[in-house]
């Protein structure tokens, strides 16, 4: 496992999973523009700590769904 710093995510730009809906369902944000790592959250619990994945794994997941 490599070990990587925690990137500011102050002003990261969340976007939902296309598959959330308006009625508040369970959904994942992600936050792209970072180098090597994929930062995930719970929409409903925006305060909470992101998860850091690498790219490589993050790709793996969403290949794995489709």
């Amino acid at each position: 496992m490599t070990h990587v710093s925690r990137p500011e995510l102050g002003a990261a730009a969340w976007r939902k999973s296309s598959y959330s809906n308006q009625a508040g369902g369970d959904c994942v944000e992600v936050a792209d523009g970072f180098t090597g790592i994929v930062p995930v959250r719970d929409s409903k619990n925006p305060h909470h700590p992101a998860l850091i994945v690498s790219d490589g794994a993050w790709g793996a997941f969403v290949g794995s769904l489709k």
